[in-house]
């Protein structure tokens, strides 16, 4: 007996998931009636995750209890700051050492940074000034310092964060210092000169520039907005991809963001978490001419950080306009066995043609060496002001530049192997060339 056409044969019965969450699992988001068989052993193995994950957040709770009993004892004690970054930086250091062979060392930092910062909350609730808007990378920079749990508070402009540590309304302020591409942030140098704050610790974020725009290709865009520290740092690839764009510069990195969200023919050159906030499609990313471009800020505070044994010293000075005054000074500090890792000028704002030097010095000023080396100083320059001695954030090593996503085209069939071209003859001699008929043209 034929079967009709379209009539269906026996129902097979379906693979029972292991567990009614399985089962939904597998209908959930799918069209297709088929399902992959059920995995043994699956259902025991998410038994023992989740029995785990309540073993974590009753840990968690615990750690929360301490945090907790050492803010009773801090506030008996009359502690000004409960905030201990060096007490941070060791616990992160030990469970990276301890553990880093079995978990990847950096989300290591990245969940006890956040477990840190929660327990913190809980002492007394952390006020963070940063340079905004909000999608900023100092905004990016800030959270990895101090993690989500903080009360974090963003500024105009950078002498809005120094405003902001100086009245107390913030415990910290974190601001951009110096580009790996573009050099110092002269307003954060002017204003660390100027001011009475000094730099509690750095921290070295590899920057990486997101094109962000609705326009579905590059051809349409007629307008890229960004900071003009990000446009510096693109300005190959906008000169390459973008030739006929104009080119306009924002605030910051945010607002060039959301001048772009309303145009579907304008970019912005921001970061991926300015994609995220603001909802804008990525149309290229990492666009930044220079693979190891990084920016290093700093950390602002009423006090600086004790010695670690592995510093950083930030200092000033000026010298007189006289013949080689700047190379005695120098001299001085390469006689005391200090080694100099950087040096910048900036314009003295009282007196017209003179400068001043901004020199970072390997070492804390306790130490003996750069205690020497200042005394000295002191002697040859017109002035030295210590702008802060603090950890040395750890050394950069920049991933390879990736290249743009393209399309994955399938694999062609191999082709089958031809055989091998029979030699030619050679060639006869002249004399029989010449004897034999020609070929018809």
């Amino acid at each position: 007996m034929k079967r009709k056409v379209g009539a269906r044969g026996p129902a097979r019965e379906r693979p029972k998931a292991e567990t009614t969450e399985d089962a939904e699992t597998e209908g959930a988001g799918t069209t297709s009636h088929a399902t992959a068989p059920a995995i043994p052993g699956l259902a025991g193995a998410r038994k023992r995750i989740d029995a785990l994950d309540d073993r974590i957040l009753e840990l968690l709770a615990r750690r929360a209890g301490v945090a907790r009993d050492i803010a009773k004892k801090k506030h008996a004690a009359a502690m000004p700051v409960f905030h201990d970054p060096e007490r941070e930086r060791r616990v992160l250091e030990r469970l990276v050492g301890k553990g880093g062979e079995r978990f990847p060392p950096d989300a290591i930092r990245a969940v006890f940074r956040e477990v840190m910062s929660a327990c913190l909350s809980v002492e007394q609730p952390l006020r963070v000034a940063y340079l905004g808007p909000e999608g900023t990378f100092t905004q990016l920079a800030a959270r990895r310092l101090f993690g989500l749990q903080a009360r974090y508070r963003e500024c105009a402009t950078i002498g809005a964060v120094f405003e902001a540590v100086e009245s107390k309304d913030a415990t910290y302020g974190v601001v951009p210092f110096e580009n790996s591409t573009e050099g110092a942030v002269s307003m954060t140098s002017d204003a660390l000169l100027e001011g009475g704050l000094v730099i509690r610790q750095e921290y070295v974020l590899p920057v990486a520039h997101c094109l962000l725009s609705r326009a579905p290709e590059l051809s349409q865009i007629t307008t890229v907005y960004s900071h003009p520290q990000a446009l510096a740092q693109c300005r190959s690839w906008l000169a390459k991809h973008l030739p006929r764009a104009q080119v306009v510069q924002t605030t910051s990195t945010a607002a060039a963001a959301r001048e772009a969200k309303g145009d579907d023919r304008a970019a912005a050159i921001a970061a991926d978490i300015a994609a995220e906030i603001h909802g804008l499609p990525i149309a290229r990313a990492n666009i930044q001419d220079r693979a190891e471009n990084a920016t290093r800020f700093v950390v602002l505070a009423k006090a600086d950080a004790p010695a670690t044994g592995r510093d950083r010293t930030t200092i000033a000075f000026g010298v007189a306009d006289r013949k080689g005054a700047l190379r005695r000074v120098l001299t001085v500090l390469e006689d005391a066995g200090v080694n100099l890792t950087r040096i910048e000028s900036r314009p003295n704002r009282t007196r017209a043609w003179h400068y001043v030097f901004l020199v970072d010095l390997e070492g804390h000023r306790s130490d003996a060496a750069v205690a020497r080396a200042l005394a000295a100083v002191s002697k040859s320059a017109d002035f030295v002001k210590v702008i802060g001695s603090y950890p040395r954030a750890a050394e950069l090593v920049a991933p390879a530049k990736p290249e743009p996503a393209r399309a994955t085209r399938p694999a062609k069939a191999k082709r089958a192997t031809r055989p091998a071209k029979a030699k030619r003859a050679p060639r006869p001699a002249k004399a029989e060339r010449a004897a034999s008929p020609r070929r018809r043209r």
